[in-house]
């Protein structure tokens, strides 16, 4: 793998290398439930059910139920704690926001001819945010083993000391770029000095107890804008389409913190560090989607609906800085500061998350209610960096391979209505896409919501509870121990349609 660009600007530099990791797949693979207050209430369960803006996300044959027009926007503060536990040390961090969840309409077309099979046609336009990044992470603790100087070796072992030394950061490759960061803040050391030295050791104390802190904070937001258009025949089967386009913006700012305890050393040895990197990715990706709802009879309905896998072009930018002292047992402290004060601009590439199957079932009461249930597949093993035959996308999607697996995902809904108002409630459970089930865990959540009809304008309200655990490591490589978070989620969503 070369270098292909050499344009150089002050401060930024514009690389081919890689700097992926698993945890960038997993952030785009993974969906989160969004949508109008009554999808939300109802637990997204209505892949059979249709007749709701949100619908068309899950089974684009949905529009078709629709009996009028109908547009509507959705508003919603979501409240996320991160309960971290990082070797007995617990610590909790909150974060609020407000996003514009939903908003589109519905626009449906009648064939009032007797002798038409097919009864009418709905075209659509939605927007969802389907990913709120918005989130703070923040982890304390006294790790009895393990230091960060695991990451720094574990990138710089194998790599000739000439390339760490004499060839400008701007201009080397991430890995070399680690190395660079660990031998000028005196983390590690190499075996000598010849320019042809491939192997380090660490300038860390042995002995363990390494005090730490890691402070995560992310900002963005992952969207789709869907185009949809869908039928019935008889008012028996529906069938519908969506074409989606996927915009992401997204920001992650991570410090972490380490302090030595150990005793000092006649040599100079490291007490303590911050390493701090920043991420900016940004794209944009393309996927479809198919449905299908049968009317077995007048309450019993079935749906069936596939999604694509998405095809995102994706964009990062990296910069880090490493501060470090040096300690001695005789001897001030010395300290040292490796800022490049430089943005590294990576090279374009591709990310294909995998596709889904959703099985839906649906039992309509007449005008009191219904209930729903959804179940949906997906093999996460299938996510791939792109091209293929890149050697570290070829790692990458190797550990993803064999990492990640299929989960499923079961969705439950109920509505009842009296007179006007309707009440609502939900149940959603997504499995682990790890085979550990502990990077990422179980997802568990329970939904609520009422809705009221005053003739052509409806407003809903929804409140959903999330929760899940994770282990996911401060740093994918050398030293990869993380806290283990308790993440739950809290969301209130409301919803003003108007039917034209």
């Amino acid at each position: 793998m070369k270098k292909i660009l050499f344009l150089f600007i002050t401060g930024l530099s514009f690389s081919v290398s890689h700097s992926q990791e698993v945890s960038d797949a997993m952030r785009y693979a993974q969906d989160n439930l969004t949508g109008t207050a009554r999808f939300r209430a109802m637990g997204g369960a209505f892949g059979a059910v249709g007749g709701d803006l949100s619908a068309l996300s899950v089974n684009p044959a949905g529009s078709a139920v629709f009996s009028n027009n109908q547009v509507g926007i959705t508003l919603s503060n979501q409240n996320i704690k991160n309960n971290s536990d990082y070797f007995g040390t617990k610590t909790s961090e909150k974060e609020n926001s407000f996003i514009l969840n939903q908003a589109g309409g519905v626009f449906v077309f009648h064939d009032r001819s007797p002798n038409s099979n097919w009864k009418k046609i709905a075209i659509g336009a939605t927007y969802e945010t389907t990913n709120n990044f918005d989130n703070n992470t923040v982890s304390f603790g006294t790790n009895p083993t393990h230091s960060i100087d695991a990451y720094f070796l574990d990138y710089a072992n194998g790599i000739p000391l000439g390339n760490v030394t004499g060839i400008d950061y701007r201009d080397q490759f991430y890995d070399e770029q680690q190395a660079y960061f660990g031998y000028y803040g005196h983390v590690i050391n190499p075996n000598s000095e010849n320019d042809n030295n491939t192997g380090y050791t660490t300038n860390v104390p042995a002995g363990g107890d390494y005090y730490h802190e890691n402070e995560v904070n992310e900002r963005g937001y992952n969207s789709k804008v869907s185009f949809n258009i869908a039928t019935s025949y008889q008012d028996r089967i529906y069938l519908g389409a969506n074409l989606n386009f996927h915009v992401t913006d997204y920001r992650r700012s991570s410090s972490f913190y380490e302090d030595n305890f150990n005793d000092l050393l006649p040599g100079y040895t490291i007490s303590s560090l911050r390493f701090n990197n920043e991420q900016y990715t940004y794209g944009n990706g393309f996927s479809f989607q198919l449905g299908a709802i049968a009317k077995v009879t007048e309450s019993f309905r079935l749906g069936l609906a596939y999604e694509s896998n998405t095809w995102y072009e994706l964009y990062d930018e990296i910069s880090q800085s490493l501060y470090t002292t040096l300690e001695a047992s005789t001897g001030p402290p010395t300290n040292y500061s490796v800022n490049p004060d430089t943005i590294n601009i990576y090279d374009p590439y591709k990310l294909q998350t995998p596709g889904k199957f959703t099985f839906s079932g649906a039992y309509v009461f007449g005008k009191s209610g219904l209930i729903s249930i959804d179940y949906s597949i997906k093999d996460y093993s299938n996510t791939k960096f792109k091209p293929t035959n890149d050697e570290v996308f070829r790692r990458l999607n190797s550990d993803m391979s064999d990492n990640l697996t299929t989960a499923g995902e079961l969705r439950i809904g109920a509505e009842y209505k009296i007179k006007q108002l309707s009440l609502r409630g939900g149940y959603r459970f997504e499995g682990s896409p790890y085979k550990n089930g502990t990077t990422i865990g179980d997802l568990n959540s329970y939904s609520g919501g009422l809705g009221y009809n005053f003739g052509s304008t409806k407003l809903d309200l929804a409140y959903s509870y999330l929760e899940r655990k994770s282990n996911q490591g401060f740093f994918e490589r050398g030293f990869t121990d993380g806290a283990n978070i308790s993440s739950k989620l809290n969301n209130i969503s409301l919803t003003l349609l108007f039917e034209l």
